[in-house]
């Protein structure tokens, strides 16, 4: 699996990359949309503007950033070391109830401010305990990653909706709506009318920053390329796989738990039964366009929350579905497919013929 590049090589290797793949799936929709009857250049202008066109709508894509970023973050580490984290779907559920918990126990004590930093340690927490249970599934069970993450992320979601109608029910209410609203003194401060809150941008830069410190220039980041690279191999350096492969889920579970907590204080102010809004998946996406580098996922998220946002304009301008952004999204993960494919034939077609050592190291498992 590809690493995090830190050098202006890889740097511009990974930008040409997306741009290739951007270029492409933007070719292929807009062959979707003049087989629809649809304008493409009219459809692309209201996306722009209705994602970048104002103030507003920049905060709004901030706002679908955040998230998106913290799980993109959190998912480096589970692809450094070799593990598809489909449960971070979960993991982001998981830390928004364990941030409601909080904030619904300290109603009764006060001091808000102390409560929003208990709920974000407790999201942080849940969110990795929740990720945990995948990794001793996986070291312990033998159940795969995938397959356990699946299983966890119907399960959170299936608690989600028995908090809401059982023990967190509104008075007298028994709705989709979500729990109680909670308090503005429990909201995350934003800025004057943007309602973006500068507390959550500086939350996902962080994250993402501490990300790829810590996979190109710690031990741990090492070690975590070494096994997802070569597991068998890893054992004669002396290091446990399934140690590793826990403590990376656990890193991933937690950052996806910051984005729950955000959801709730942030954005909805109550925890909701889509609270998720299938962040966890998306960030899946952005993670491999972005050829599993830091900088390439910050950019990637960024234009998915803009195709999120600006989509919105399309049925009232055009009278086309909201659908096309995930039409987008799709056709980007297929251009992704086509360019790896391209980009592997050429390098089996330049590779020694003989039966030299690069042979042998390509096949190594």
């Amino acid at each position: 699996m590809p690493g995090i590049g830190t050098t202006a090589g890889e740097v511009g290797r990974t930008f040409r990359r997306i741009l290739i793949i951007t270029g492409v799936a933007l070719l292929l929709t807009v062959l979707i949309l003049l087989v629809a009857g649809a304008p493409p250049f009219s459809a692309f202008h209201h996306l722009f503007k209705g994602s970048l066109g104002s103030w507003v709508k920049i905060a709004q894509v901030l706002t679908a950033w955040i998230p998106l970023t913290l799980c993109a973050a959190g998912l480096l580490f589970s692809f450094r070391v070799g593990l598809w984290n489909i449960g971070v779907e979960g993991q982001v559920v998981a830390g928004a109830i364990a941030a409601t918990g909080v904030m619904k126990m300290g109603l009764l004590a006060g001091m808000p401010g102390l409560i929003i930093v208990l709920s974000f340690a407790a999201a942080l927490i849940g969110g990795s305990l929740w990720a945990i249970i995948a990794g001793l599934l996986k070291t312990k069970g033998g159940v795969n990653e995938i397959f356990g993450g699946l299983g966890l992320n119907f399960v959170a979601h299936g608690l989600t909706l028995y908090l809401i109608f059982g023990p967190w029910r509104r008075p007298g209410v028994a709705s989709m709506s979500g729990t109680e609203p909670f308090p503005e003194s429990l909201w995350l401060p934003s800025f004057f009318s943007w309602r973006v809150s500068p507390i959550g941008i500086a939350l996902a830069a962080a994250a993402i920053l501490a990300a790829g410190w810590v996979l190109s220039r710690t031990r741990f980041g090492l070690c975590l390329k070494g096994i997802g690279s070569n597991p068998r191999a890893a054992y004669l350096h002396g290091l446990r796989p399934a140690r590793y492969y826990v403590a990376a889920l656990a890193l991933a579970g937690g950052c996806a738990g910051l984005a729950g907590v955000f959801q709730v204080a942030g954005v909805y102010h109550r925890l909701i039964p889509i609270i998720s809004s299938n962040y966890g998946y998306l960030a899946l996406l952005v993670v491999m366009l972005a050829n599993y580098r830091v900088w390439g996922a910050l950019g990637v998220a960024f234009f998915f929350a803009c195709l999120n946002v600006g989509s919105i304009q399309l049925p009232m301008m055009l009278h086309l579905d909201s659908s096309l952004s995930g039409i987008i999204q799709g056709t980007m993960v297929l251009a992704a497919l086509v360019v790896h494919g391209w980009r592997n034939v050429g390098t089996r077609r330049t590779a020694p013929s003989g039966g030299g050592v690069p042979n042998l190291v390509k096949e190594m498992p």
